[in-house]
């Protein structure tokens, strides 16, 4: 019975050092270290709990406490990534507006270049031929309403009494 409170610390040291090993490589990453507090959480409780069964059992402290430190550097790290992401932010200043505008100036002159063009799609297919053309024809259309503008004299104008 002895035997297996032991086994229960050393059980417990290793899982908590092989996660606080997990959330040391994903808190030296640049921006997935954010998250890596989570696993370091769980490896502190790991090797929390891993150690008070140690000490109850006489028995090995080596991987609950490998684990603990490990885990306590690692979410130490990622909490750095935390404050110096706010601190990215925070002294960013007008630049992201300015990536904004550059980005609207962008996207009007593409919808400006895409208004006047025609698209002509041609399928053939055991001899047999489909076309199709599509444009928006804007300018077309502007021509056509212009035309149509001039017709207009003083007389179509007036409204027949009803």
């Amino acid at each position: 019975m002895e035997e297996t409170k032991n086994n229960t610390g050393h059980n417990l040291g290793i899982a908590a050092l092989i996660t606080a090993i997990i959330t040391f490589v994903l808190a030296v990453i640049p921006c997935v270290g954010l998250i890596a507090i989570i696993p370091g959480i769980i490896s502190i409780i790991l090797a929390t709990v891993g150690l008070s069964h140690a000490s109850r059992t006489d028995g090995q402290r080596g991987l609950p406490l490998a684990g603990l430190i490990i885990g306590i550097i690692a979410s130490l790290i990622s909490l750095s990534q935390i404050f110096v992401a706010g601190k990215i932010a925070n002294s960013a200043g007008s630049w992201p507006k300015d990536i904004q505008n550059v980005i609207n100036d962008v996207q009007e002159n593409v919808i400006k270049d895409l208004e006047d063009n025609n698209v002509s799609i041609k399928v053939e297919s055991n001899g047999e031929k489909v076309e199709i053309n599509s444009g928006s024809g804007k300018k077309d259309r502007e021509q056509t309403l212009e035309d149509l503008e001039g017709e207009t004299t003083p007389e179509n104008d007036t409204i027949p009494p009803k």
